[in-house]
């Protein structure tokens, strides 16, 4: 063993030897792992698929609605079903001129091109392919074609000032895209065939020996199944999951202070494997702005709010592809995700202050040292009977507090009541955004644009914080405090 250790010690590892030959290791075939995103169909099912459930969709208005007859399905979709039946070239049996196109379309979003270099593939396989070949000239018309399907945004304009989106009765520059409509994206995961029995995996498939696998076993989901019994009776009705984060996409060392919102929804009806893919996830809102939007953000979201309103009351008419039946579907957002600021944009709740902590509200326990706050007396959350609660070593004195109350639904409700009237924005003429807050209104800035939506006051976890983020940031101020960097976000 010592002289191994020498050994080791004088010339170490042998970088290149990877496999153990000279030390039993058996020679096997390499494996190739793939993760398949999406099912390898065809285009003209997919097509197939969106045009039943519009066709059928009509039909259903028609005789219910008018008491017509069906008008049928638009242009765009008889010009789509044109392009799924065309050779991608003359004589070309292994892909239509739309099948094509929608794996070329996914290579591009899996490899991240840009949409020059795209561009440039599209000249280069022009010229490389038959004469009369479906090719289409640029990205911009490629996208022109899927905008059919329904991939694609609404723009929307800002007031600079944040005060307003000019949308319904506002509607008279920022821009804001609304990148699509929530209702139907999930619509469409109903009315697919490969999808549509994934939906109810969360009723059929629920955990029966106690052991919590999916977050239908959890407190929060059982939660809103007892207080909303109609709701939950309908296994096709969704439950949503919301994260957004602010992102500087023009500055990677952070000096600029751009920052553009992506704003997504996950549907967790899905299995747990599935429903944290790439895949499933519902691009809602897209925020870019010259500086954060802080206690703004219900300006932005305000779309997404009254579409989050409609599905849960009255729903939206669906077709449910196994049963080729309609149904009115409902969904309800059972949270949010985010990192601690953007926690605070959402919530309402300033994350800065005396009484930083949004579940001990009133009581947070901190105190000033050396011109910053600082959060201390952790020791109350402690067992009672805790040996840590009677020594004096951490600040001379024994810890007899109780932990901190646990404000209820009915507590936060009568806060807000207390809150004063603001305008939105950060316009010069209303004092330029900045909040003088009055003792009463604690550390809210704003009743939050969620409350809106009838069962979220009496939701059981309203907001979860991304731990995994934060410990992220919270190391790197730590370490640069410590290493006295003066470029940290702490200093």
């Amino acid at each position: 063993m010592t002289k191994m250790k020498l050994h080791l010690g004088r010339m170490s590892f042998w970088k290149y030897y990877i496999k153990w030959d000279y030390h039993g290791e058996k020679s096997r075939s390499p494996v190739v792992e793939v993760d398949i995103v999406v099912p390898q169909e065809g285009m003209e099912n997919v097509i197939e698929d969106i045009k039943g459930e519009r066709m059928e969709e009509d039909t259903y208005h028609n005789q219910h609605m008018s008491g017509g007859n069906s008008s049928g399905v638009d242009d765009d979709f008889e010009a789509l079903l044109e392009e799924v039946e065309t050779e991608l070239y003359s004589g070309c049996t292994e892909f239509s001129s739309l099948d094509f196109l929608a794996k070329l379309m996914n290579l591009k979003e899996m490899h991240h091109w840009t949409n020059i270099s795209f561009d440039h593939l599209l000249v280069l396989l022009q010229v490389s392919m038959p004469k009369g070949s479906m090719i289409p000239p640029t990205h911009y018309v490629a996208k022109k074609t899927f905008k059919k399907i329904g991939l694609a945004y609404e723009m929307m304009d800002a007031c600079v000032n944040d005060c307003a989106l000019f949308w319904k009765e506002h509607n008279c520059c920022k821009i804001v895209p609304f990148v699509m409509r929530v209702h139907g994206s999930i619509k469409k995961q109903k009315a697919r065939r490969h999808t549509t029995k994934d939906m109810i995996w969360h009723s059929t498939e629920r955990s029966e020996d106690g052991t919590m696998r999916h977050l239908v076993d959890g407190s929060s989901w059982q939660d809103l199944d007892r207080k909303y019994p109609n709701f939950a009776m309908e296994p096709q009705n969704v439950r949503l999951g919301l994260a957004a984060d602010g992102v500087n996409m023009f500055n990677g060392n952070g000096s600029s202070t751009h920052s553009t919102w992506p704003v997504i929804l996950t549907t967790y009806n899905l299995p747990p494997w599935v429903c944290m893919r790439e895949s499933t996830f519902m691009l809602t809102l897209l925020l870019p702005d010259p500086k954060s939007h802080g206690k703004d953000m219900d300006v932005y979201v305000r779309p997404l709010v009254d579409e989050l309103k409609q599905l849960w009351h009255p729903g939206v008419c669906t077709k449910d592809a196994t049963t080729n039946e309609f149904f009115t579907m409902k969904a309800a957002l059972l949270w949010t995700i985010n990192d601690f600021p953007a926690h605070s944009s959402l919530k309402g709740w300033s994350g800065q202050g005396y009484m930083a902590c949004p579940t001990c509200n009133e009581d947070t326990p901190s105190m000033r040292v050396t011109g910053k706050c600082v959060y201390v007396g952790h020791r109350r959350f402690l067992d009672a009977n805790h040996s840590w609660r009677t020594s004096v070593d951490f600040n001379g004195r024994p810890e007899t507090r109780d932990p901190s109350r646990q404000f209820s639904s009915a507590d936060i409700e009568a806060q807000h009541g207390r809150l004063l009237h603001r305008l939105p924005g950060k316009h010069p003429a209303f004092g330029g955004g900045r909040i003088n807050r009055a003792d009463f209104e604690l550390n809210w800035s704003k009743q939050s644009i969620s409350f809106e939506l009838e069962y979220w006051s009496s939701l059981q976890q309203k907001h979860n914080l991304y731990v995994k983020h934060m410990e992220k940031n919270v190391c790197e101020s730590l370490l640069g405090t410590l290493l006295m960097n003066d470029k940290t976000k702490d200093m």
